[in-house]
Order: C-alpha cells, then sequence, then structure tokens
C-alpha cells in the first residue's frame, strides 16, 4: 500500500503532495492573488495587515488581518466565510532576544446550517452559513491559552429583505450586527480584547491594472485613460484586534511608562498567516490525519509589509516566499539590495522605456558636493559605500553595529535604505534622522528625530513604535502620504523645521511606521523606492547645490508623484472595527460614502 504525504486544500481543489510542498516550498501568498498558487485557494490567501495605534483609544494598538480577496457583494447563494481547517494567525515580535514569534494569536472557524431546507443564506430569523469562531495565544511556553471561547461573525450583507425584513433577521441595520459580533476577551489568556470577525469593505486601494501594465500608472486628472480602484466595491472577510499596548510590549508595560515618543523598548513586529492541516493519503484513496503538532500544519500564506510578495519578490520565488516564516527571509535580501522596481527609475537601467515613472528618478550623483562624482544608488552601483572606510562611530552604519547589514558591500545600494524599510525597520540614529538641522548639512550628523520603528529581527513585519502619538483623522495636517508627509513637514514648516530637537510632528504613526487603514501605501512606496528617504536624510537629488533650496526639483517632483486613487472607495468608522461595513449586491445606495 503506498503512502504519501499530502496538504488537503479545500473541498473542490486538487490536493499537493507535501513532499512537493516542502521540496520547492510552493505554497500561497500575502496581498489579493499575488503568487501562483494562493490564486487556487482563496479561502487562506492573505490580503492586507493594518497595525496603528487606536485613534479613538490610545492605550490600544488595533491590528486587522484581512482574507478572501475580490469578494462580490453578489456572491449568493454560497457567500464567502471564512474556512474552516485553516489556522489564521497574527504574529507579534516584540523582543529581539528571542528567535521567534512574542505572541500568536490563532483564530479557528466553524461553519454550520441553522435551516438547511432552503435555497436562502437567510429566512426567518435563521442564518446558513453561519460562522463561529475561537480565540487561542500563545505567549512563551508551548501551550495556547484560551481568549475568547465563542464568537460569532455576522452574516454576509445579502441585502436589506435579508437583514432588516420581517422575513429575514429583522434588525435595524447591518452595522446593529457587527456591534453584536464585537466581543471583549475573557479567557484564561485574556488581557482585555477586543475582538471582530466578520465581512467588511475592503480597504485597500490601487490602480492595479495601471500597475501591472508595465508600470503604467496613471495619475489623478488623467482625463484620457483615468486610474481605477481596483477594489473598489468588493469585500473581504475581517479579523480585527484591539489590544492594550501593555500586552503587546514586550516587559508589560502601558505606554504612560514610556521614556519619550520613540521609546525602543515600545516597538513591535507584525505579520498574519494563514495555514492547512496536513494529511496522510493511502493507495485506497482514504485520508488520514496526523496527529496535530507543529509539523502536521503548513503555512501557505502570510503577510507583513504592504506589496512585498507582489512587487519585490519575483514570480519565481512567490510561492517559496509564503511557505516560510519571516525569520527565514535572508534568503529573499537581494531583492530588496537591488529591488527590481527601482531599474525603472533609472536612466542607466529601463526608465526611458516607462514614461509612467518619469517623476521618479533615484539618485545617481547625489551629494557631489561631498564626494567626486556623488553617490549612485541605482541597482548594482556602490550606494553609501564609499563612506565606509571614515569614522561612522555613533550612527547606524557603524559596522560594531549594523553597519556591516546596512553596507554588506559595494554592489548593494539599497541595503541603507529598502532594506530596512521592509526587514527591520529604521532607527533613531543618524543617518536615519531628518535633514534638519544637520551640522554643515552632513547626512551623517545628528539631525531631527522622526522615526524608531527599529526592530533587527530580519524578517518582513509591520514595524509600529506604538509610543508615537497619534494623528488625528479629521485633523488639517493630518496625510495619507504618513512618514513621508511627516518628513516633508519637518523639512518645510515652522516650528518642526527650526531645530533638530525630537517634537512630534503629524503623520509620524502613518507607513511605514505602522499602516494606517488611510495610508496610501503605493504612493507611498513608490517614492521611497525613488529614493525619497535617502533624501530626506541628507543624499539629495542630483540638482542639489551647496546653498540651495532643500526642496529641490527632483525631490518635489519625487514628492508630487501619484500612483493615482489616493483613499478608499468609501468611509472609515470612527471606532472600532473601523472598517466600513460589507458592500450588499442588493443595495449599493446603503454604504456610507464621501
Amino acid at each position: 500500500m503506498i503512502k504519501t504525504r499530502t496538504l488537503f486544500k479545500g473541498l473542490g481543489l486538487a490536493a499537493l503532495t507535501l513532499g512537493a510542498v516542502f521540496a520547492c516550498q510552493s505554497v500561497q501568498a500575502s496581498s489579493h492573488r499575488e503568487a501562483p498558487l494562493i490564486a487556487q485557494d482563496p479561502q487562506a490567501d492573505n490580503t492586507d495587515l493594518y497595525v496603528f495605534r487606536s485613534p479613538d483609544d490610545t492605550n490600544f494598538v488595533t491590528i486587522i488581518a484581512n482574507y478572501i480577496p475580490f469578494q462580490l457583494p453578489e456572491g449568493g447563494p454560497n457567500f464567502y466565510t471564512f474556512g474552516q481547517n485553516i489556522r489564521y494567525e497574527i504574529h507579534i515580535k516584540n523582543n529581539t532576544a528571542t528567535a521567534q514569534d512574542d505572541i500568536t494569536y490563532r483564530f479557528t472557524f466553524t461553519v454550520s446550517n441553522q435551516d438547511p431546507n432552503t435555497f436562502f443564506n437567510i429566512r426567518l430569523g435563521k442564518q446558513n452559513q453561519r460562522v463561529s469562531w475561537t480565540l487561542t495565544k500563545l505567549t512563551g511556553g508551548s501551550s495556547f491559552g484560551s481568549v475568547i471561547a465563542t464568537g460569532n461573525c455576522p452574516p454576509p450583507n445579502v441585502g436589506r429583505n435579508s437583514i432588516e425584513g420581517q422575513a429575514g433577521l429583522s434588525v435595524t441595520s447591518y452595522d446593529t450586527l457587527v456591534k453584536q459580533a464585537i466581543v471583549t476577551a475573557s479567557g484564561s489568556a485574556a488581557k482585555g480584547e477586543r475582538i471582530f470577525c466578520g465581512s467588511a469593505d475592503d480597504p485597500y486601494f490601487a490602480d492595479i491594472a495601471g500597475i501591472y501594465d508595465l508600470g503604467g500608472f496613471r495619475p489623478k486628472g488623467n482625463s484620457t485613460n483615468a486610474p481605477k480602484d481596483g477594489y473598489a466595491r468588493y469585500n473581504v472577510s475581517t479579523i480585527a484586534m484591539k489590544i492594550p499596548i501593555f500586552a503587546l510590549q514586550k516587559s508589560g508595560q502601558s505606554v504612560t511608562a514610556a521614556r519619550n515618543i520613540l521609546d525602543p523598548d515600545y516597538v513591535i513586529g507584525v505579520w498574519a498567516s494563514a495555514s492547512r492541516k496536513a494529511i496522510t493519503t493511502l493507495g485506497n484513496g482514504t485520508l488520514s490525519y496526523p496527529p496535530d503538532s507543529v509539523n502536521s500544519w503548513v503555512q501557505v500564506s502570510r503577510v507583513g509589509m504592504p506589496l512585498t510578495n507582489e512587487i519585490m519578490i519575483p514570480i519565481g520565488k512567490k510561492d517559496l516566499w509564503n511557505s516560510v516564516k519571516p525569520y527565514n527571509d535572508d534568503q529573499f535580501d537581494q531583492y530588496f539590495k537591488n529591488p527590481e522596481l527601482a531599474l525603472y527609475m533609472s536612466d542607466k537601467n529601463y526608465g526611458a522605456q516607462f514614461p509612467a515613472l518619469n517623476a521618479l528618478r533615484i539618485q545617481l550623483a547625489s551629494r557631489s558636493d561631498m564626494i567626486s562624482g556623488g553617490f549612485d544608488f541605482h541597482n548594482g552601483a556602490k550606494g553609501l559605500w564609499p563612506i565606509k572606510g571614515i569614522n561612522l562611530s555613533g550612527t547606524a552604519l557603524d559596522p560594531l553595529g549594523f553597519g556591516n547589514m546596512l553596507l554588506p558591500d559595494s554592489t548593494s545600494p539599497r541595503s541603507v535604505d529598502i532594506l530596512p524599510l521592509f526587514y527591520t525597520g529604521f532607527p533613531n540614529l543618524a543617518p536615519y534622522q531628518l535633514a534638519t538641522g544637520k551640522d554643515g548639512d552632513n547626512p551623517l550628523a545628528a539631525g531631527k528625530p522622526f522615526i524608531n520603528n527599529f526592530l533587527p529581527t530580519y524578517g518582513d513585519m509591520i514595524r509600529l513604535n506604538m509610543a508615537v502619538p497619534v494623528t488625528p483623522r479629521n485633523g488639517p495636517s493630518f496625510s495619507s502620504l504618513g512618514l513621508l508627509k511627516a518628513a516633508e513637514i519637518g523639512l518645510n514648516q515652522s516650528p518642526y523645521n527650526l531645530s533638530n530637537e525630537l517634537q512630534w510632528i503629524p503623520n509620524m504613526d502613518g507607513f511605514p511606521n505602522g499602516r494606517r487603514l488611510e495610508d496610501d501605501v503605493v504612493t507611498i512606496e513608490m517614492q521611497l523606492m525613488a529614493g525619497a528617504g535617502l533624501a530626506v536624510m541628507g543624499y539629495w537629488y542630483d540638482d542639489f547645490h551647496p546653498g540651495g533650496p532643500t526642496m529641490t526639483t527632483g525631490m518635489q517632483r519625487t514628492f508630487d508623484f501619484s500612483a493615482g486613487p489616493d483613499k478608499n472607495d468609501t468611509t472609515f468608522k470612527a471606532n472600532f472595527p473601523y472598517v466600513q461595513v460589507p458592500w450588499s449586491g442588493a443595495d449599493y445606495s446603503s454604504q456610507p460614502r464621501f
């Protein structure tokens, strides 16, 4: 009798041999259908991850992990649900002294029918495809403790007849069901977490069609070929968690104990995943589950930073990337030291063939006032390597600190900005401070602090400094351009540009210091890929000249670049779970609009 280990992919999907899975590590991915195999298993597909300090209660951090992309509101009669036999997990890293996750939240879901004698999803107060869930947590050790024994997802937003009608659930509105589904943790491992699981409007926005047409970004105001939000009026399946900061801080400290607004002890890294159960297939066609253990579950999807697997990892490695944990990401770092996308932002490479990216040109001769020919950051160039031999003591580039990682060799120019963007975060050390106040305009001098989300456990995660104050969402200074807007304010606006002292600048809590629902991550990452991060810390664009304006023409052009859509297609809520109710296929007009 022949036995083969296989990974069961779910009803209606083919099984993959587990031997093949581990031989080529070819399993799914992180964002919307961005890797070949995950497109075949949408129930296990991470779409996006959001991590931000809660705007309505700043003693909490909110983590939102979304799954199951491109859900049509008209998805009946079998609507979209979280999958059974899948482990949906949210992972937190808060301590560099440990090797793996420090906290893991695990969700499992069960689907049942209350009225199997009808083809309707909802009828006379009963629901089919009714989804309930359980939440457990691992904090050190090897045993998961209970956080919530049973929670329930609201039903899909079928339409007003099903939700509000007398023949349906007869509730006031769909939002009533959302509020009823929010649960406060009460189990043995609970720390006061509030949880919501269910359908929601997909908060992600991007001109996905333009992006993948060879970088054919369509700017706003383009009348001949206007940009389109490819995620508008689609839903996702959301896991939203509102967690007390003390429950995430490595020593259990509340945010009031932080030394300052960039306290390094309040940095966390977050990633999310989905895993499926391995099985044994016998020669007679019967299936047998192995004993439940760590090795009997296979990770098939993960997400940390947005767009990592979509635009940083080449197609031949995407399935491999999704099967490994962030702690094994060193095998992919070549794609961050010399990212493919940068090839299309340099006229030394293919920039001339990508006219939609003309506004984005990485520095090829930055700071020619400092070294002959300037610093060249195009792929394969030296980058900051020429400073390797000088005294770097007290900077992040000190070889006794992190210099060997940030300046590994003379052919990895983006190891100083793109690699830490995804893999480590940025420390509050020169050169990773604003050029404001730098002595003699030397990028290696101490400048104005504006970021510290440094967690040097190597690997792709969203990193957030939980001590950074919240920018009010309805305030005049709030910007979807996140930390880059904070940098622009710190360079150009009084009183922030008058000294290099630490002070709160609006949007210091924005991406890539965490990720807010409103953040335009596509535009931000495109600007950073074009060297905006290097520029704000003093490695100006090539048109800089001593005594000239800080905001050079090249820099202004980069900061003015837009990837197209710059906000979600509907509003966000002011209170948890912040994501908007899911679109209804029967009544689009019921969705709140701007």
